[in-house]
């Protein structure tokens, strides 16, 4: 494989955000050409994310990382163009639109990356929580995890259990288990959101977190 990142390759010039929503909106050449750039600076995008999360995907060639690469910058252009009534000027218009390629391209190589994967949905910390004799300053530790696997296994429904471990203990890529579940990225966050409130919740009433400001139970 060649060690040459093709994301390095074709530059875009540079034009103002009022020029790029005129042009994308114009329904003749100026806006076929407007698409046109846009897929360049998708693409230049979708190169990079591809290349850089190559890891994930061993034994696959330069030239299906470049298709990979083409096809992702395919669906952050229709994205794009979808969501183009959004865009607020808060980043530049091409900064914007280079968050989108990259996000595709990271969601794609992941999914292919889990393809041939078994999705475990666990429905017991038990097996996580380290048991081992342990030394006088984690004693703490291991006391919290012991609590976490008891408020997991009392406080939260089947389903809340199953995504909580899949994604924080499994490290199972929230697209790729959206997919396996029929299910959106918005639910599975906001049923993880949940779980982890019932969590604080219960933690708080055992003593094992203070009611202060939210931290991480994960």
């Amino acid at each position: 494989m060649s060690t040459v990142n093709p994301a390095t390759s074709g530059v875009v010039h540079p034009q103002t955000d009022e020029q790029w929503l005129a042009d994308l909106a114009d329904r003749g050449a100026a806006g076929q050409h407007a698409v046109e750039r846009l897929r360049e600076v998708a693409l230049r995008a979708t190169r990079h994310q591809v290349w850089r999360l190559r890891g994930l995907l061993p034994g696959v060639g330069a030239g299906d990382l470049e298709d990979l690469a083409q096809q992702c910058a395919n669906d952050a252009v229709v994205a794009v163009l979808r969501r183009l009534p959004t865009f607020q000027g808060r980043s530049r218009f091409t900064t914007w639109v280079y968050k989108f390629g990259v996000h595709h391209a990271g969601v794609a190589v992941r999914r292919q990356a889990w393809r041939h994967r078994e999705i475990l949905l666990p429905d017991a910390w038990a097996s996580f929580a380290d048991r081992s004799p342990t030394p006088d300053a984690v004693v703490a530790g291991s006391e919290l995890a012991r609590a976490i696997e008891g408020a997991i296994a009392r406080d939260l429904t089947p389903h809340q259990r199953h995504i909580l471990l899949a994604l924080v203990v499994e490290q199972v890529p929230i697209d790729v288990l959206a997919d396996r579940l029929g299910s959106t990225r918005n639910a599975l966050y906001k049923t993880l959101h949940d779980a982890r409130r019932k969590l604080r919740a219960s933690l708080i009433d055992s003593g094992q977190l203070d009611a202060g400001p939210e931290r991480s139970i994960s």
